[in-house]
């Protein structure tokens, strides 16, 4: 067992109750004997994660050695932090690519070939402490790791904060992005008050207070049984505080300087000042923590911080910089934490930048742009030429993390600055990147004022990229605008030029955009032109234009051209690559298409699997929530979910974020279908009608058009269907319910198919009410019902008795199915034989049950089903 500077194995630990998350964690060492595993160790803060783990790894004795990583609560978080510990202990390799200037790629290999280390050698245990304060790139590197811990005999160990992971908290998505089958969770309750009350007894304390004050925290019992009080202190920050009043004033001066160093005040921090260290650990202030000192916990640190002065804490925090800055190879991200907080203004603007460029290198994308946006408060100190420069990477940072509104501010400063400069080129490529900006940001005039001026600026210059990139942009200006012909004419220019230059990159983008223009316009001769760029673009290594050529063929197929059974494939091929990459944002988006695509297709417990994880991959804003949303709000809308309103209202304001009317128009549709199905005509024509105008600016695209004038004519609007609307839709409202019925089904669109025949004559809408009721489409069948009835048919069938409609846990039939089969052990191809589905469908089947009931796997399923059973007390 490794045991470096950084390891927390020598901290006194007081471990009550945890015998049975120790087995946990135990039994996972031994299980990697067959393959990696992934521990997951949630709870509020000093409920005991590090003591827990601390004592794992000394009774895994010489079985395991671990490697230690922990990440900072520092103003910003340090890029890859927790492997930066790690590589100083693993040394070799990983030391020396995180000391160098090597791609993420290269670190993250370099990362497991320390963990495959020589066969002979003790199972490697990784442990990284609270992630909940992670930077991005050390999310991508637990994810990349998780993902490939299979192929090791290795445990990764998770802790964090899980009360302050909130909805749109980044950890969500990469816990969401772990794989299934390699996690386990390993939550820790807080100390019972039988414990609790044996424990006080014995140190001759009031049980009850103790209980009160602590709630069975153990680290806040472990204090409050330690302190010298006659009385227990109304609040912890009392409880720390007063043993700090017992010090001299040396020490007393020396925990307070510890206290605003998060984590662990290196040994150059405490240099000359042995006595006040020792009488800090006497009396248990502090703890030993490698070459350093610490406090045991960051909610005591955090409490005496919390108690200094505001002139104190800034002096503090100037001392600490004043040492750390002349410190070889500190990280920069320490430096900018402790001179922001000491106002220090032109250290901010020095290692801002600094820091900002080693976050960018190592993939922390977040960090970098918060590092950048810190020195750009004071670009002002700058010459114009490095002021330009700061603006134009802090706009390319927080471009990518989605805050257009700001990456936008700071290129027109740099394009100020640039034209000030008399730099021509550079103008031009700004104003290509605020025409793109401005887009995404709701500007559409400017955006493409702005793309124009870009080609015109750039024009006069002669043959560069930048121009050639201004092409393609300028042309993708022209399509949102319906000017197809221009948009491919402008496009094989930039392709032309491209390849003059040697610009790959750029050639493929325009070979891109003129293959998805083409298929847009309903080409499919273009198909096989999207798969050649794809191809080129893999060949040389362009994984984001790769991304996008398999992303555009299979979403203009599936969705624009409403081919879903021939698209299904597309989309599929662009998750596998996506995801094979790790290219999570492309991936996000394809969860959200792919659930759209399965709520056509008739597979709506995948579809409903799919947008729950997008969202948590991606969170809740931005345009890949857009889909995610509307599929949750039109699916709880067919089964009367109360929620089903307030989803759709957030898919519609993340909708109105972008400029993108193939983004709006889903959404426009489900609000229509939502409110015809709540009996609001009025409103149900008025979104139909907002959607149609927004279709207008969909490229003229015809399904677009058709969804909406479906709608607006199922509302009572018109009779007469606008000839842009696409034949299928045209067939419907012109009342040939058979055909159309006939050409969804050819199509794949099982969904449109049964809208189809629900306004066909008795036997058709009885087949309609079969497929809705199978789906658990409750206000999607009572519809079909009420329009039966108004047309006189007899015999209307019943929908499913109440009590299988409304059951407890919110499943549907066939969820309810699939989890009676669970609780008999089955397995997934024996339920697919017993139900006559595919073991794929079954997957999806399980999954959404899982998710339902809020357990991670088939024994919590099963047992949770017994409380569901006749004459069950459970």
């Amino acid at each position: 067992m490794d045991g470096g500077a950084d390891s927390p194995y020598h901290r006194p630990v007081t471990l009550w109750e945890r015998a049975e998350p120790l087995q946990v964690l135990d039994d996972l060492l031994r299980s990697t004997a067959s393959g990696g595993r992934v521990a997951l160790l949630p709870g509020e803060a000093g409920i005991g994660k590090s003591a827990l783990v601390t004592e794992f790894a000394r009774r895994a004795g010489n079985r395991a050695r671990v490697w230690w990583g922990g990440c900072d609560r520092l103003t910003t978080p340090r890029a890859l932090g927790p492997l930066h510990d790690i590589g100083r202990q693993a040394g070799g390799a990983l030391a020396e690519r995180l000391r160098s200037d090597a791609s993420q790629e290269e670190v993250f290999s370099a990362f497991l070939d320390a963990l495959a280390g020589p066969e002979q050698r003790p199972r490697p245990v990784v442990v990284v402490e609270d992630v909940h304060w992670a930077d991005e790139a050390t999310l991508d590197w637990l994810t990349f790791t998780a993902r490939r811990i299979g192929r090791f005999p290795a445990l990764l160990v998770i802790t964090y904060r899980d009360d302050e992971v909130g909805p749109e908290h980044p950890l969500r998505g990469a816990l969401a992005g772990l794989p299934r089958a390699q996690v386990r969770r390993v939550p820790l309750a807080p100390l019972t008050a039988g414990c609790v009350a044996e424990q006080s007894t014995l140190a001759g304390r009031d049980a009850e207070q103790v209980l009160r004050l602590t709630g069975g925290n153990p680290l806040l019992v472990s204090e409050v049984l330690a302190t010298d009080a006659a009385s227990i202190p109304e609040a912890v920050q009392d409880l720390v505080l007063d043993r700090l009043r017992g010090l001299p004033d040396a020490a007393r001066d020396l925990a307070q300087l510890v206290s605003v160093v998060p984590s662990r005040a290196d040994a150059v921090l405490v240099a000359g000042a042995a006595d006040a260290v020792e009488t800090c650990l006497a009396a248990g202030v502090l703890v030993p923590d490698g070459e350093g000192v610490a406090f045991r916990h960051e909610v005591l640190r955090n409490a005496v911080e919390d108690a200094l002065s505001p002139p104190r804490r800034v002096a503090l925090h100037g001392q600490v910089l004043g040492v750390l800055r002349g410190v070889p190879g500190v990280d920069p991200g320490r430096l900018v934490h402790h001179a922001t907080l000491a106002g220090d203004v032109d250290a901010v603007l020095r290692f801002g930048r600094e820091a900002g460029a080693a976050a960018s290198r190592q993939g922390a994308h977040r960090e970098a742009a918060a590092h950048l946006q810190a020195a750009a408060a004071h670009a002002d100190r700058l010459p114009l030429p490095e002021r330009a420069e700061l603006f134009e990477q802090y706009a390319a940072e927080a471009a990518r993390m989605g805050r257009y509104s700001e990456a936008l501010a700071a290129r027109d400063s740099a394009a100020a600055l640039r034209e000030e400069l008399d730099q021509p080129v550079q103008v031009g490529e700004n104003l290509r990147v605020i025409s793109w900006l401005a887009w995404w940001t709701g500007h559409a005039e400017r955006a493409h004022a702005a793309a124009e001026r870009a080609v015109a600026v750039l024009d006069p210059l002669g043959p560069t990229r930048e121009l050639a990139r201004s092409y393609v942009n300028l042309a993708q200006f022209h399509l949102t605008a319906g000017r197809s012909d221009e948009a491919i004419d402008m496009d094989e220019r930039a392709g032309r030029l491209a390849d003059e230059l040697g610009d790959v990159e750029t050639a493929v983008d325009a070979a891109i955009n003129v293959g998805t223009t083409r298929l847009l316009g309903g080409d499919l001769d273009a198909q096989p032109g999207l798969r050649a760029a794809h191809e080129r673009a893999a060949a040389h290594g362009l994984l984001d234009q790769a991304a996008r050529a398999l992303l555009y063929l299979g979403s203009v197929t599936a969705n624009e051209l409403a081919l879903f059974g021939s698209g299904a494939p597309m989309v599929e091929a662009a998750l596998r690559y996506t995801e094979r990459h790790e290219l999570i944002g492309y991936t996000a988006y394809l969860l959200g298409l792919r659930a759209r695509l399965r709520l056509e297709l008739g597979d709506w417990d995948a579809a409903l699997v799919d947008a729950r994880t997008a969202l948590d991959t991606a969170g809740h804003r931005s345009v890949n929530a857009v889909f995610p949303l509307v599929v949750l709000g039109r699916i709880g809308a067919a089964r009367a979910d109360p929620a089903a309103g307030d989803l759709l209202d957030d898919a519609l304001r993340e909708a109105s974020h972008v400029s993108d009317p193939l983004a709006a128009v889903p959404v426009a549709e489900a609000r229509s279908e939502y409110f015809l199905w709540t009996g609001d005509t009025e409103r149900a024509q008025a979104e139909a009608r907002r959607g149609l105008a927004l279709a207008a600016a969909a490229h003229d695209q015809p399904f677009a058009v058709g969804r909406l004038a479906y709608r607006l004519w199922r509302a009572g609007g018109t009779d007469e269907p606008p000839p842009a609307a696409a034949e299928p839709f045209r067939t419907m409202i012109r009342g040939d319910w058979a055909g159309a019925a006939a050409e969804w089904d050819r199509r794949g669109g099982r969904y449109l198919q049964a809208e189809a025949l629900s306004t066909g004559d008795q036997a058709a809408a009885v087949q309609a009410l079969r497929t809705f009721d199978e789906w658990g489409a409750v206000r999607a069948a009572e519809h079909v019902r009420s329009r039966m009835r108004e047309q006189g048919f007899s015999g209307i069938p019943r929908g499913p008795q109440r009590a299988t409609q409304a059951h407890p846990a919110g499943l549907t039939r066939r969820q309810a199915e699939v989890l009676a089969l669970l609780a008999e052990g089955l397995s997934n191809s024996e339920i697919a034989r017993r139900l006559t589905l595919s073991p794929k469908t079954v997957d999806h089947h399980v999954s959404a049950v899982l998710g339902r009931l809020g357990v991670s796997n088939r024994a919590q399923a099963a047992a949770a089903s017994l409380r569901w059973q006749p004459g069950s007390d459970v």
